[in-house]
């Protein structure tokens, strides 16, 4: 499996998470559908908030990532900066 977290800060970042809070069974509907997609979730933090997207492998990822950028650009007027990216091969999940 393979994850990635996206990290926005700044300006335009709250407003982000407010609008994928609102918005969240369409941001289920465009992640969610991701070939190989294990699982998503969206969070909030001090400087703004971040995304962790699990898939089976790298190329689910990379197509999540491609579909957050898309909806983002699509969705805001003033979206934030590049979020950081942090991605890398799963060596453990666990579930409730």
């Amino acid at each position: 499996m393979h994850a990635v977290i996206r990290s926005y800060a700044g300006q335009g970042a709250s407003e982000l998470f407010d609008l994928i809070e609102k918005r969240s069974d369409e941001v289920k509907d465009i992640i969610g559908s991701v070939p190989g997609f294990v699982s998503y979730a969206a969070f909030r933090t001090q400087d703004g908030g971040s995304t962790v997207t699990v898939c089976q492998d790298r190329s689910g990822t990379d197509e999540s990532s491609q579909r957050a950028a898309a909806w983002v650009k699509e969705n805001m007027t003033s979206p934030p900066g590049a979020p950081q990216i942090i991605e890398g091969e799963a060596v453990a999940q666990l579930n409730a």
